[in-house]
């Protein structure tokens, strides 16, 4: 009876404690992400939150929840605006249906050969001041970026140029991705991710862009396909922290300090540990002695941007918003030696 009572009042002070904590919280917020609980994105995005929490001794509380908890993941950003959801950590080019500058900026393939150089774009070379002229009309702040990092590239066969992709068959997935392929002499095929594995199993495809080194590694893509090329050259998506407008707005200024601080320490810790699996992975791969990984060239990959280039200014005519975004952007690249 006496562990029963006690049992008792133990969870009443646990309720009354949980209560206070949550009334102690000034600014509650609700995020949606674009990736699945378990996914080693969304474990790493789940840590920027307690360290906003911690960050602002609690004033802030924010919970995050997985891709399609509420709404669909391309749905977010009006959800956003109609105060269904507060915010999100999502791909950008989600939206490019809604205008071509988002996927421009989100993936403009080939243009980064390592996350610090779209960091330093989006933080020093007008990427976040383009980010909020084209969220800003749908009701959304942008706070920051990050990006799992450049994907490793899948292949059956040796690639170590731009002119070893002419007339390979890849996977690679719908716009700008297949457009650049197609333009460097690659013959690119649209299979969704699920189909990846079994087209390059039965020959269907030699090639594929698919996600980072070690997931490949991990699903067994690499061994079927002993030919990846790491770090990759081609793809590294922008992944935006946005909120509501309005919300943001109202926010006071130390609170707005600490969103964007935590986001951009969250971005460089998200790099960090994925590239740090990657490098082991890589290890692996090369010990087992059967997978050969393969490393562009500085002047490849300048080959491979300029084609890239080429489908950017094509991609570019189809918005305002997509050609103020290509100018900055290629001043960006050309300033920086990049182009």
């Amino acid at each position: 009876m006496r562990v029963g009572r006690y049992s008792t009042l133990l969870a009443a002070v646990a309720g009354i404690a949980l209560a206070g904590q949550a009334a102690a919280a000034e600014f509650e917020f609700k995020f949606q992400s674009s990736d699945p609980a378990g996914n080693p994105n969304f474990e790493l995005q789940t840590g920027w939150t307690k360290a906003l929490a911690e960050r602002t001794g609690g004033r802030v509380s924010l919970e995050l929840l997985p891709v399609g908890s509420i709404v669909e993941h391309q749905e977010t950003q009006d959800a956003i605006a109609a105060g269904i959801i507060d915010g999100h950590i999502t791909d950008t080019s989600y939206f490019t249906g809604k205008d071509a500058a988002f996927g421009l900026i989100a993936n403009p393939v080939g243009a980064w050969s390592d996350p610090e150089q779209m960091f330093d774009f989006m933080e020093n070379g007008g990427g976040k001041e383009l980010m909020n002229d084209l969220v800003g009309p749908y009701g959304l702040h942008f706070i920051g970026a990050t990006t799992p990092g450049l994907e490793a590239f899948v292949s059956k066969v040796p690639i170590d140029s731009v002119a070893d992709l002419k007339g390979v068959k890849l996977r690679a997935p719908e716009g700008l991705v297949q457009q650049v392929f197609a333009a460097a002499g690659a013959a690119p095929v649209n299979l969704p991710g699920s189909e990846v594995f079994t087209a390059l199993d039965k020959g269907v495809i030699e090639a594929a862009d698919y996600t980072v080194f070690s997931t490949n590694q991990a699903q067994g893509l690499n061994d079927i396909a002993p030919h990846p090329i790491y770090p990759g050259f081609h793809s590294m998506p922008l992944v935006e922290v946005s909120m509501n407008k309005d919300k943001w707005d109202a926010l006071p200024d130390d609170i707005k300090a600490a969103f964007e601080e935590t986001v951009k320490e969250f971005s460089r810790h998200q790099v960090a540990v994925l590239a740090e699996r990657d490098k082991e992975a890589v290890e692996a791969a090369k010990a087992g002695g059967v997978i050969t990984v393969h490393d562009w060239s500085a002047e490849e990959r300048a080959k491979f941007r300029a084609i890239a280039a080429g489908e950017w200014e094509k991609v570019a005519t189809r918005s305002a918003n997509a050609q103020k975004v290509y100018d900055t952007l290629t001043k960006y690249l050309k300033d920086k030696g990049l182009m």
